[in-house]
């Protein structure tokens, strides 16, 4: 197997075995990785060990996976991997909607689950440096009172700064930079994760009312992002 990018990543999960099996593959990989079996030792975990991917199982006891990614969204920006045991799309989008950046339903492999922990390491979750969106780019995008900085990854509305996510910013960067043209959740995807990500391609839809609701706008009568449906989405004119 060949080794990731260095990095932190916590597995929680109650099910002992899973989680030692799950560390073994990622320490083999060349990662530090730390282990926890509940929530709320989940949470203090993500204060002390401060990982660049938090692997995070949706049924844990006690504090369960929903409410630690919730606590860590308020004090930590790094990677959050879901794990589920039911294929249950609600699960899965509340999961997301709270700051998940994907998921793995359970049983899954291993193997996959590294491969999408490296695709979250080779993205920097925060820094000025440009995403996939924003490559050979260094000036500000506006659309309305909607300015895109990629240099510095910063969004304002109306002047003031709107806090988005790694990929939230990419998502909306990607559509800024192509003002009027409609681009399709695959294309979204390989633009903001990468081309080998074999996820689904859906979760596009749950980041983009994620940033649809902190710009206020409304899908139903959008200023920024339009659907379009059956396709994907484009950037409106912001009127």
């Amino acid at each position: 197997m060949s080794s990731l990018p260095a990095g932190r990543v916590l597995v929680v999960d109650d099910e002992v075995d899973l989680a030692r099996l799950v560390a073994g593959y990622l320490r083999k990989a060349g990662l530090e990785v730390e282990v926890r079996h509940d929530g709320t030792d989940a949470v203090a975990a993500v204060r002390d060990f401060a990982p660049h991917v938090l692997v995070l199982d949706l049924g844990l006891p006690g504090i369960d996976g929903i409410e630690v990614c919730r606590q860590v969204r308020t004090f930590s920006d790094c990677h959050v991997l879901m794990l589920t045991a039911r294929d249950d799309e609600i699960d899965k989008i509340v999961g997301l909607s709270v700051g998940a950046d994907d998921y793995v339903t359970k049983p899954f492999s291993p193997r996959e689950l590294v491969a999408r922990t490296q695709a979250m390491l080779r993205r920097a979750r925060t820094g000025p440096a440009p995403g996939p969106a924003a490559a050979g780019r260094d000036r500000a995008l506006v659309v309305g009172d909607l300015v895109v900085d990629e240099a510095a990854r910063e969004v304002h509305l109306g002047g003031e700064p709107v806090p988005l996510t790694r990929i939230e910013f990419d998502l909306l960067a990607a559509l800024a930079a192509h003002p009027h043209l409609v681009l399709s959740r695959r294309q979204l995807v390989e633009m903001v994760w990468e081309t080998t990500w074999n996820g689904d391609a859906h979760l596009v839809d749950v980041h983009i009312g994620r940033i649809r609701k902190k710009l206020g706008d409304e899908a139903a009568g959008p200023r920024f992002i339009q659907t379009i449906r059956g396709v994907g989405y484009r950037m409106g004119t912001g009127r």
